[in-house]
């Protein structure tokens, strides 16, 4: 960005002077460069990159931001067709990564990564990279590990140094250097273990930031920002934090912080209660903080007020504030510049892959068994069972583990899938599976199964029997966390608490959520040797599960699951969902509980009244409500498991 001219220089001393710097936050845009839905084919949506770009341009035309910074908290190359196929090798685009061509015309100041740029390796990241036209930082992320944090070769510049003129109040000309610290979640490693593991290495994010702030403050920062990729976490602290905001802003020699990675906002009233999060006023800690939602809907607005007080300049006011984008016009340029990539994709997503002969949906993937997560489990299970075909494993039961990766949530009520009966297009089959894991396959026992489960249902609060209108499912673990392990039968007794926490944290030892656990009618021992496909990120740990891949990795592909998604799709020809049997609640007679769905439900009516479901409205975040007794309408578990194993 080109620094805002100077008319009057001050050729005295700073002391007393007063200046409002207006730093301008975006975060976990995810690919959305257009405002365009390209799972549903659906435009004018409220949020993305054009729409930003208005609004960064009315924020920095105001009066008094004169001195502005835009900077981005990561997670940006990551998340639509547009990025996770148009940009991709082999696709045909060879034009510029159209995310970074974007930011470019908006004029970033700087910015940092977010774990999701390791997604499609080290190689393609650093290449992507060097479009940019602005600088990036991470010190936590390293090629080779020092002595300590300052002693370490970073993967990208471990700090950045901006050093700016300002105006302040009277007309006069200052120069400040302002620092940045960019983090990262240490979990990279377990989330994208096969593309980094051996390649680089990581610290945790406080121990970095303890370490590199003094070192700013001795090359001359008057001023220390933290780009931070990582949530607010209600605690305790402890090593390794994936949300480690808290800790951060409780660091001295921090000025302000901005956060992401959880896709919630603040402030706002996603945090209350937090020990910590004063909402009323946008601090952490006493510590300006800003975290500005996701996928581009709102711009983060920190105004700081500095006053120098004869040594140094000082944070003496502020106003943290979230501007929704949903009423800003799409940048004309911005729009202009994506078309061609933006037809690219929509060429791409429009191919089609196979039929569906019922409508595919995910409004009650956490109720019942799922036909999208059978479809994906059964795109597994062909694949890994062809990888596995002349190998010592190849007579071994094999089961197959996926997760629903839209189910509302912080997602909001429109983050369902709802595919139409007809024909399956690519874009469809990037709706049901969203994310570029790979194909993993362990060998496990049953003792491995039964864990496995426990803590997949952490997802739902514990129910007490035979009281009225109980929230089904805790607000806090989000849906991907509910894997269903396809070719098994067990019950899920919500009486019981649930076993682990969100962290994987052992809570309650004598809890057992998982009953009746089958295989072909047999009861599991917890001996028996099992094989499973899931994807890398669950292999690895992703979560609160077990790394299992330590000890039992038997098989790594390099094609993504949803490419095996389409190919299984392909040699079907036509899906048929059908009820398959695999899960179901423990009665509890006279119980009724309470779910939040999307509001797209009401056009399955069928599916309502299967589950003798009661219609209790929409809530005022948009979620469709119902109301429904444990047990409601679920399929007998008296079934042979015979999709447990598949003969190539």
């Amino acid at each position: 960005m080109t620094e805002s001219t100077i008319t009057q220089t001050h050729p005295l001393s700073a002391c007393g002077a007063t200046l409002r710097l207006r730093i301008l936050q975006t975060t976990d845009v995810h690919g959305n460069l257009l405002p365009f839905d390209y799972y549903t084919n659906q435009p004018d949506r409220p949020w993305g990159l054009a729409r930003l770009a208005t609004q960064i341009k009315r924020a920095r035309s105001e009066v008094g931001a004169e001195n502005c910074l835009v900077l981005d908290n990561g997670d940006f190359l990551q998340g639509t067709p547009l990025t996770d196929l148009t940009a991709q090798p082999d696709n045909g685009w060879t034009g510029p990564h159209p995310i970074l061509a974007a930011m470019n015309d908006i004029g970033y100041d700087a910015g940092t990564i977010g774990n999701h740029e390791f997604n499609f390796g080290l190689e393609w990241l650093m290449e992507t990279l060097a479009q940019a036209r602005f600088p990036l930082t991470c010190c936590n992320v390293l090629t080779r590990r020092g002595g300590t944090p300052v002693d370490d070769t970073t993967l990208l510049p471990p700090y950045l140094l901006l050093n700016k003129q300002m105006q302040d109040r009277d007309g006069g000309s200052h120069s400040l250097r302002i620092g940045l610290l960019g983090l990262v979640p240490p979990q990279i490693l377990t989330w994208d273990h096969a593309r980094l593991s051996g390649r680089i290495d990581v610290r945790d994010m406080v121990e970095s930031a303890r370490a590199w702030v003094p070192t700013l403050r001795a090359l001359g920062a008057d001023l220390v920002l933290l780009l931070a990729h990582t949530g607010i976490d209600p605690g305790p602290d402890r090593p390794f934090m994936e949300n480690a905001a808290r800790a951060l802003a409780r660091l001295p020699g921090i000025d302000a912080l901005l956060a992401g990675h959880s896709h919630k906002s603040f402030p706002s009233t996603d945090h209350n209660g937090i020990a910590g999060a004063n909402e009323s006023n946008g601090t952490l800690h006493d510590t300006p903080c800003l975290m500005a939602g996701f996928r581009g809907n709102h711009l983060g607005q920190l105004d700081l007020t500095l006053t120098h007080d004869g040594n140094a300049w000082q944070v003496t006011g502020h106003d943290s504030r979230l501007l929704a984008v949903s009423s800003a016009q799409p940048c004309p340029a911005i729009c202009i510049a994506a078309d061609a990539a933006h037809r690219h994709t929509l060429a791409l997503t429009a191919r089609e892959i196979g039929q569906t002969a019922a409508p595919l949906h995910s409004y009650l993937t956490l109720l019942r068994d799922d036909p999208i997560l059978h479809l994906v489990n059964d795109a597994q299970r062909r694949a890994l069972t062809l990888a596995l075909a002349n190998s010592p494993h190849a007579g071994l039961p094999l089961l197959s583990a996926s997760a629903p990766f839209k189910s509302g949530g912080r997602g909001g009520p429109a983050h369902f899938t709802d595919i139409p009966k007809g024909p399956l297009l690519l874009r469809h089959i990037a709706d049901l599976y969203s994310f570029p894991n790979t194909l993993c396959g362990l060998l496990v026992t049953g003792a491995d199964l039964r864990d496995w489960l426990e803590r997949a249902a952490i997802c739902f609060n514990q129910i007490n029997p035979g009281l009225p209108d109980q929230p089904l499912l805790d607000p806090s673990v989000p849906g991907y966390d509910f894997d269903v392990i396809d070719g098994l039968s067990y019950t899920i007794d919500l009486s019981q608490p649930a076993r682990y926490d969100l962290s994987g944290a052992l809570i309650h030892p004598k809890a057992a959520r998982i009953q009746d656990l089958c295989f072909a009618r047999k009861p599991v021992r917890p001996d028996t040797p099992f094989i499973i496909a899931t994807n890398s990120y669950r292999a690895h740990g992703g979560g609160p599960f077990a790394p299992l891949a330590e000890r039992g990795l038997i098989y790594s592909g390099t094609r993504t699951v949803r490419d095996l998604l389409a190919d299984h799709v392909a040699a079907v020809g036509q899906v048929v969902p059908a009820p398959r049997p695999t899960w179901r609640f423990a009665p509890q007679p006279g119980t009724r509980v309470t779910i939040e769905t999307g509001p797209g439900l009401r056009a399955h009516p069928a599916d309502i009244a299967a589950l003798d479901a009661v219609d209790l409205g929409v809530t005022d975040a948009g979620f469709l409500r119902l109301g429904m007794p444990l047990p409601f309408a679920q399929p007998t578990l008296a079934h042979p498991a015979a999709a447990a194993y598949i003969t190539p």
